[in-house]
């Protein structure tokens, strides 16, 4: 019977205990995640415009008018998509390239590495508006003083050249994340592989292809879900340096979703863009996890 009591003492405790610890954790959760997640799926079977206290059920016709009656919403998508795969693969060829290069013997290393980190602290916001400010007033005077045709043309008053000005700004603001992991993965390489790849005759590129890449695929699995991921949600950097212009043809999907909801007072529609929107995000980044995990190796 002392047994069964302090069996019973003990799990008791270690129930508190769990409790205290997990408790708040568990409690933000469910508040911000998942509350907010059950009353979207709900609310997008409804028509209501996120005021009114009465609203009416239409099950899954708002998913109907999205998907197949709603031609912007589609645009955006396909906009989100293309924007993603174009700052995916630059920030990660680009990230990759400034590891390798910052993981040599070179004079003020550490300082490269903080200068290239330093955007990716400032807010998506804060440097839309910069570059916003850059784009419209900056280059502007340059073109005027110099007559260089880059600096002449209207950066965010033409859809082509207002994508690239998105591509720049994000690949700018999220490269240095991106080194710094895969300067983690390169600099976690050992050295003894590297030296019997010197022995046997292999050259740059072979070590490169062969080695160096095969070893560092969790960090490449990292990099590429983060960017694909964020890309795809992108809203603070795109509302603050376009605002989905000239004429909606800059307009992500987080976005669009934004503007229905708050802007149109559709809040129900708004709800159902962002549940297929979830699903569609999901998918993608479970399926880019999948693939590049597949070729991760052992050192």
């Amino acid at each position: 019977m002392p047994g069964v009591m302090a069996a019973m003492r003990k799990s008791l405790f270690e129930a508190i205990r769990q409790t205290v610890f997990m408790g708040p954790a568990v409690l933000v959760y469910v508040t911000i995640l998942l509350i907010p997640l059950l009353l979207g799926l709900y609310y997008s079977m409804t028509d209501w415009d996120g005021a009114s206290s009465s609203y009416s059920w239409v099950g899954f016709g708002n998913y109907k008018e999205a998907m197949l009656d709603d031609p912007d919403f589609v645009y955006s998508f396909w906009f989100t998509i293309k924007m993603t795969l174009v700052i995916a693969l630059l920030m990660n060829l680009i990230g990759f390239g400034l590891a390798f290069l910052l993981t040599k013997k070179l004079r003020f290393r550490n300082l490269w590495r903080a200068v290239f980190f330093l955007p990716n602290v400032l807010g998506g916001l804060i440097l839309g508006f910069l570059w916003n400010f850059i784009f419209t007033k900056v280059f502007e005077a340059i073109g005027e003083a110099t007559n260089w045709p880059l600096f002449a043309i209207a950066w965010l008053g033409n859809e082509h050249t207002a994508f690239w000005s998105l591509v720049i700004v994000s690949v700018w603001h999220g490269l240095g994340y991106v080194m710094i992991i895969y300067i983690a993965g390169l600099v976690n390489i050992p050295t003894e592989i590297r030296e019997a790849a010197q022995i046997d005759g292999a050259t740059g590129w072979q070590s490169l292809t062969r080695i160096t890449l095969p070893l560092i695929m969790a960090s490449v699995t990292i990099c590429l879900f983060w960017t694909i991921s964020s890309t795809l949600r992108i809203f603070d950097l795109n509302y603050s340096l376009t605002a989905g212009g000239p004429f909606g043809s800059t307009e992500s999907v987080a976005m669009n979703i934004y503007y229905e909801a708050f802007r149109d007072n559709n809040f129900g529609l708004g709800s159902a863009k962002a549940v297929i929107f979830f699903l569609v995000v999901v998918v993608i980044t479970a399926v880019q996890v999948v693939l590049t995990k597949r070729k991760e190796v052992e050192a």
